[in-house]
């Protein structure tokens, strides 16, 4: 079973926390559409911006939206004016008023989304598959995960028939349900069709008596009262 999950949803009040943290009796359907809304927006805004994670947070009188990033600058811009102006974009659309947080992540090497979005860029570059992913799970080693299970997927170097190819380091125990482990997908558009990457890293267990992952607290904060 844990070998098909997926390894964040099967997590999910274990070790991870939620992405939307709110409750509605009423207005669901609404709120509902709104998040959608502002997570395709911000996904497609900062597409090359190494954007994470996106966290939204829902009150009587505002909504919280946490940004994590591994490039706080390139989402802030000079004097937060890109910032500024992005949230001047959402706050149109939403019906309450919104505030925007950015959250820096440390150690991007490490971070599995990161992984998977540079093999792909990789990968459309023709770069050659095997050295690409050797180099991610060298990397990820050096920067103090645990385990690390690389997959790609496809026509590899153009080959007639499509094939998987896999490469591990370490342990990646998907079984584990205490087990600290991030996942991410990523496509890679080539000449020769899509190829899949899957990334797997593992960052230890959560110890029993330890609560579920908290919330980074944002390092810089732009836009609107907090």
């Amino acid at each position: 079973m844990g070998q098909k999950v997926n390894p964040i949803g099967l997590r999910l009040g274990i070790t991870r926390s939620w992405d939307s943290v709110w409750y509605s009796n009423e207005g669901y359907q609404d709120a509902l559409h709104e998040d959608l809304m502002i997570r395709e927006f911000l996904g497609k805004r900062y597409k090359r911006a190494g954007l994470l994670r996106i966290v939204i947070e829902r009150f009587p009188e505002k909504i919280n939206v946490n940004l994590h990033t591994v490039r706080p600058g390139q989402i802030i811009g000079p004097k937060g004016a890109a910032i500024e102006a992005v949230k001047a974009e959402l706050k149109k659309r939403v019906s309450l008023p919104l505030n925007l947080s950015i959250v820096e992540v440390k150690k991007p090497e490490t971070v599995a989304k990161v992984i998977s979005e540079n093999i792909a860029q990789q990968l459309e570059q023709r770069m050659p598959f095997r050295r690409v992913m050797k180099q991610a799970l060298r990397g990820a080693m050096r920067g103090g995960v645990e385990g690390i299970k690389i997959m790609v997927s496809g026509r590899l170097n153009g080959a007639d028939m499509a094939r998987t190819e896999q490469y591990k380091d370490g342990r990646v125990p998907l079984h584990t349900l205490r087990a600290r482990i991030e996942y991410a997908v990523s496509e890679a558009k080539t000449t020769y069709g899509i190829l899949g990457v899957k990334v797997w890293t593992y960052h230890g267990d959560l110890l029993p008596g330890t609560e579920v992952e908290e919330e980074e607290q944002p390092q810089r904060r732009r836009g609107g009262r907090q």
